[in-house]
């Protein structure tokens, strides 16, 4: 009888152990599963929730939040810092023009050229035009230091943190647009051109601009360019498919030289934030004119080529290409001195 009972009590103990241990387990897992529950971030998670998950209702608005902030981060963050800048140039007096070229640091004879030619900035007696060179920073540190004692001596050169180099070139641009649109917004017009271009500054004012009329809004000008992507790696002009797919280019301005009214600066710069930076510069102006819903204007005043130069020829132009220093002392001196001829 004992051991009948003993093992009785034996097998009424065991299931009992068993049991215990069992809901032992379930408590443990489901208190782990609920604590996951009110941790775990969800996928647009950035940071601590502020509710608890089983508000529905503020959990899908911190949702919605999140996925806006997702959209409006920025492609291509600007975040280069000025190395050499001139904040102060357009603060007591507001140009009428703004001129801005992309330069290497070699080319100190080119901008001294322009610096004495036609972007000698007293040129018009009635209207202000400033000019300013574009570059990034070196990799020769002599070099650096060289512009760095030009720009004290001329105080003409914008400098960003961005490696000077053929890729750059639109980054040079971006930062012309980002100077004008923080340092000079009241400018009327705005000019982007190259150190081996020359302008006929005459035409560019008075035949184009037309200080006389009121100022344009949304407006972009130059020599356009209704373009396809080159898939030849050997080209200067090689664009990949994966960075471009598309197979035609929206309508661009030939970078050599272009005119866009001030308020523009600013929308492409803002713009640029948002679309993928591609290296060829003057396209990349032209997508973001498309997203703007601006379309360039064809003048036939800008040539993106060399031309031969005679003076009936020249007085007809705005821009002309691949012209040395030299050249450009001979043609502007000509030019000058034959106002009285006629063509």
């Amino acid at each position: 009888m004992r051991f009948t009972t003993l093992n009785a009590h034996k097998r009424f103990v065991m299931p009992s152990k068993v049991s215990c241990l069992y809901v032992l387990t379930v408590v443990c897992w489901a208190s782990v599963l609920w604590y996951l529950s009110i941790s775990r971030p969800t996928a647009s998670y950035i940071g601590p929730l502020s509710a608890p998950a089983r508000k529905t209702v503020k959990a899908h608005k911190s949702a919605n939040t999140t996925f806006s902030n997702i959209r409006t981060r920025p492609l291509n963050p600007h975040v280069f810092d000025f190395i050499i800048n001139e904040p102060k140039k357009c603060e007591t007096n507001m140009p009428y023009l703004v001129i801005l070229i992309s330069t290497t640091h070699k080319e100190f004879d080119a901008r001294q050229a322009i610096r004495e030619t036609w972007g000698d900035e007293s040129t018009f007696s009635d209207l202000r035009i400033i000019t300013l060179f574009l570059l990034g920073r070196s990799t020769d540190s002599v070099l650096n230091q060289m512009v760095e004692q030009e720009s004290q001596i001329f105080h003409d050169i914008v400098i960003e943190d961005f490696v000077d180099s053929y890729h750059n070139l639109t980054l040079k641009t971006l930062m012309g647009m980002r100077w004008v649109a923080t340092f000079c917004n009241q400018a009327k017009y705005v000019m982007k051109t190259d150190s081996d271009i020359f302008v006929n500054m005459d035409n560019l004012v008075y035949k184009l601009l037309k200080p006389d009329t009121k100022p344009r809004r949304r407006y972009f000008t130059g020599y356009v360019i209704n373009g396809s992507p080159i898939r030849d790696m050997r080209s200067k002009w090689y664009m990949p498919r994966d960075l471009y797919p598309e197979s035609k280019y929206p309508p661009f301005c030939s970078g050599t030289g272009y005119v866009f009214s001030a308020d523009v600066a600013e929308l492409i710069y803002k713009t640029s934030l948002h679309t993928r930076l591609l290296h060829l510069e003057d396209v990349y102006v032209g997508v973001c004119l498309r997203k703007l819903g601006i379309h360039p204007y064809q003048n036939s005043g800008f040539n993106h080529w060399k031309m031969a130069y005679s003076l009936c020829r020249y007085r007809r132009v705005i821009t002309v290409h691949q012209i040395s220093p030299e050249e450009m002392h001979r043609i502007w001196n000509d030019m000058t001195s034959k106002k009285h001829l006629k063509c």
